[in-house]
């Protein structure tokens, strides 16, 4: 079975959208593709995903939160995964029959992708890997920090954001 929107070149990433030269880092179908295959390894977490993803590219990269749950949705709605038994409010996946059988059919595609993101490593220095880490945390502390809260939330967030930028420029 195809996924729904394939070649519709709709693939979205927040952080960094493209790799060097100017090519996106996963297009189409490809993160469904490679979700699929982390999963039929193991049941996993959404951010679980995540995380996988950037160690797989050592750091250059992991997909935001707002793509990777909205490809679990489509999977679950597909029937590739089922959630299992949520603890703490979060959600672990698990595959399928007919998920496994869209593992093997699309397993060059992921084999292809996964060498393609472990060479994202190698062409990105080390030294920054912490860094976007750092950023990719602080982006998702901040979605949750603004779901809620009074109006002056986003003014403390706001000082504290300034006051961190203040001390990393007297870095330079």
């Amino acid at each position: 079975m195809a996924f729904r929107g394939d070649g519709d070149g709709q693939s979205r990433m927040s952080g960094r959208r493209f790799g060097r030269g100017g090519r996106r880092v996963i297009v189409g179908t490809e993160l469904r593709s490679l979700l699929l295959a982390l999963i039929a390894a193991e049941p996993r977490h959404g951010y679980d995903l995540i995380r996988s993803i950037e160690e797989i590219t050592g750091g250059a990269y992991a997909p935001s939160p707002g793509v990777v749950y909205p490809a679990l949705a489509m999977l679950e709605d597909l029937g590739h995964i089922v959630a299992e038994n949520a603890q703490a409010g979060r959600k672990a996946f698990a595959i399928t029959p007919a998920g496994r059988a869209e593992v093997a059919a699309r397993e060059a595609e992921v084999a292809a992708l996964t060498e393609r993101l472990s060479q994202l490593a190698a062409r990105d220095p080390a030294s920054h890997a912490p860094v976007r880490r750092a950023m990719n945390n602080l982006k998702v502390a901040l979605g949750t920090a603004l779901n809620g809260g009074d109006a002056e939330r986003p003014h403390e967030i706001a000082a504290l954001l300034d006051e961190v930028a203040r001390k990393i420029e007297r870095l330079a």
